[in-house]
């Protein structure tokens, strides 16, 4: 019986989905088991080593190289980048091309302080280059600084949901795949009644932002 819970789980993800999600899965823990208590941590890689140490419950992201083979794995949401600016932003008017969008001033997203990526390229292949004017770790910070200035973000959609709020929002003009964000547990959580409740609170309030 959940209610009578006393518990701390220790979820793992990167930046944006806490600031996203978080408010209505706490209320949701809050309301059915107020013994339970969330532990939220920024995710700094894709290593898989605390969720078999057990440091960390339950992990969000998109399945990467470096996942260990026996971490199981449940899909909550399909998601795309797009493009945010402040309200009033030249951007917000009119179409946003490919040579409109490369001639802004970006904000790059990247938790290892890179400086070029996918979109990058996919302007390159437009004979296109953005001007990168600072990087930062995660998509709650870019689209923070692009709330207070000219510059853009570009970030997942459905991640960054409530954070956009009050933002102008665009389509990407470049080609970008759309991904997949999962959940991770480790296979000694799955029988856990506990555990597989919590699961089933994280996979109703992201299937609820569809």
């Amino acid at each position: 019986d959940v209610t009578q819970l006393m518990r701390m789980f220790t979820v793992r993800s990167s930046e944006g989905f806490v600031e996203n999600f978080g408010p209505a899965l706490i209320a949701r823990v809050s309301q059915v088991a107020p013994g339970v208590r969330l532990c939220f941590v920024q995710k700094a890689d894709k290593d898989s080593t605390s969720l078999r140490d057990g440091t960390v419950d339950l992990e969000t992201g998109v399945i990467g190289k470096t996942m260990g083979p026996e971490v199981r794995a449940q899909a909550l949401f399909r998601d795309r980048f797009i493009g945010v600016v402040r309200m009033g932003h030249p951007l917000g008017d009119g179409m946003v091309t490919p040579a409109r969008y490369a001639a802004g001033r970006h904000i790059m997203v990247s938790r290892r302080g890179l400086d070029k990526g996918p979109i990058d390229e996919a302007l390159s292949s437009l004979g296109l280059q953005r001007e990168v004017v600072t990087i930062v770790g995660g998509f709650a910070t870019a689209l923070a600084l692009a709330r207070a200035s000219d510059l853009i973000a570009s970030v997942p959609e459905q991640h960054t949901g409530n954070l956009r709020t009050g933002m102008h929002s665009f389509p990407l003009p470049v080609a970008m795949p759309e991904f997949t964000v999962s959940m991770f547990w480790h296979p000694r959580q799955d029988a856990d009644p506990a555990h597989r409740w919590l699961r089933g609170c994280v996979r109703d309030v992201c299937s609820a932002s569809d």
